[in-house]
């Protein structure tokens, strides 16, 4: 029952992912297109979650916290990018 549960929450996070590469593309203004970069890290975050659920695996939690502390800083650094026009000052 719960590997039930875990095809279908990894379906409707794929359809958020693919909400997210459609905001990605047709996203009028930049800070759109990092917002939905930042979800998309998000979503992929749960993805590997799920996927360490799945497997029974603690490997993939390691890999999840990696991804989510480079999604920080790029989100940061490119924030900072747009507002001041330089990262390191």
């Amino acid at each position: 029952m719960l590997s039930y549960a875990i095809l279908i929450a990894c379906a409707f996070i794929c359809c958020a992912l693919a909400l997210n590469a459609w905001r990605l593309i047709i996203g009028p203004t930049t800070p759109d297109r990092i917002i939905a970069v930042d979800t998309m890290y998000i979503n992929s975050i749960a993805l590997i979650i799920l996927l360490g659920l799945h497997q029974g695996s603690a490997i993939y939690y390691e890999s999840a916290l990696l991804i989510a502390l480079l999604g920080f800083v790029s989100t940061s650094a490119f924030c900072k990018y747009l507002l001041r026009g330089d990262i390191i000052e």
